[in-house]
């Protein structure tokens, strides 16, 4: 036999071997979008449904859901740009989105920030744990709303109170998510680090500790994501605007399929964010596969 026959023979078995796990990958992907799309479907059917036996004030249907998207998404609004005083042409849902993610964003920034510094710096030195402990014990368990009468009084009905309210939630995640990951660094693999070479804390902390520490830590980022949209809907009760108010006016005026559809921005832009985030989160991770 020719080594060209060879080749082909080996390519042959080769491709053949291939074919059954591709088809099963392709199968597991249809199956898992064909489950996607029934559980999806079958929830708007029992939705629409039930929303047939009752007024729109109680239980709105999704066509009227649907309808009233449309048209918070068409009515014409304008909105301020940042810092500059200027406002732009919009419509009255970018408009809402816009002034929730004025609180929003800064919020989850400053608590993250925060909040992983101090639980790095607890986990890590025993000193600086049991000087904060204490007081970290004390105020964990308050509410972030509990603090909005705070936020009032200190910054004023404005934007800052709310993304005060926003910052708390957002910090005492990231801080026992970040806490928690340092803790609990193995000491054999510092140990393994120190006699390689690491012998200064910096850099222990820096090449050792925070990759080590670091699933713990993207997932307290990545849970403060979605919560912090859910402190968002009752800090906007401070200011009287944004996606949050929204919801809470609509319903108080029984405008049901307004509050949901403002309620769908919400899940909407958490999807988006989550998705991005998985894909930082699997860039940082990357060293586990």
């Amino acid at each position: 036999m020719s080594e060209k026959d060879s080749y082909s023979i080996a390519g042959s078995v080769g491709a053949s071997a291939d074919e059954p796990l591709l088809e099963r990958l392709l199968a597991t992907v249809r199956e898992r979008a064909f489950l996607s799309v029934a559980g999806f479907g079958s929830f708007l059917l029992v939705w629409y449904i039930a929303a047939l036996f009752q007024p729109t004030y109680l239980l709105p249907s999704p066509v009227e859901v649907a309808a009233a998207f449309w048209v918070e998404l068409t009515a014409p609004a304008l909105v301020g740009v940042p810092f500059t005083g200027i406002e732009v042409p919009a419509t009255r849902l970018v408009e809402k989105l816009v002034q929730s993610l004025y609180h929003y964003i800064p919020g989850l920034l400053i608590g993250t920030t925060l909040g992983v510094s101090l639980g790095v710096a607890m986990g890590w030195d025993a000193r600086v744990d049991g000087f904060f402990t204490p007081v970290t014990r004390v105020l964990r368990p308050i509410p972030p709303l509990a603090w909005i009468g705070f936020a009032v009084i200190w910054l004023g009905v404005n934007h800052n109170g709310a993304t005060f309210i926003v910052a708390i939630g957002s910090f005492w995640i990231n801080f026992y998510s970040a806490y928690s990951g340092v803790e609990g660094v193995s000491e054999d693999l510092k140990e393994v680090a120190a006699s390689l070479g690491v012998d200064d804390d910096w850099t222990m902390i820096r090449k050792v500790v925070l990759p080590a520490a670091s699933p713990s830590i993207m997932t307290g980022i990545r849970t403060s994501i979605g919560q912090c949209w859910m402190i968002v809907v009752a800090a906007e009760l401070i200011v009287g605007n944004g996606v949050g108010y929204q919801i809470l006016n609509a319903a108080q005026n029984l405008a049901m399929d307004v509050s949901v559809a403002y309620m769908l921005v919400i899940s909407i832009v958490f999807l988006v964010s989550d998705g991005l985030f998985r894909q930082v989160e699997a860039r940082v991770l990357d060293w586990r596969a």
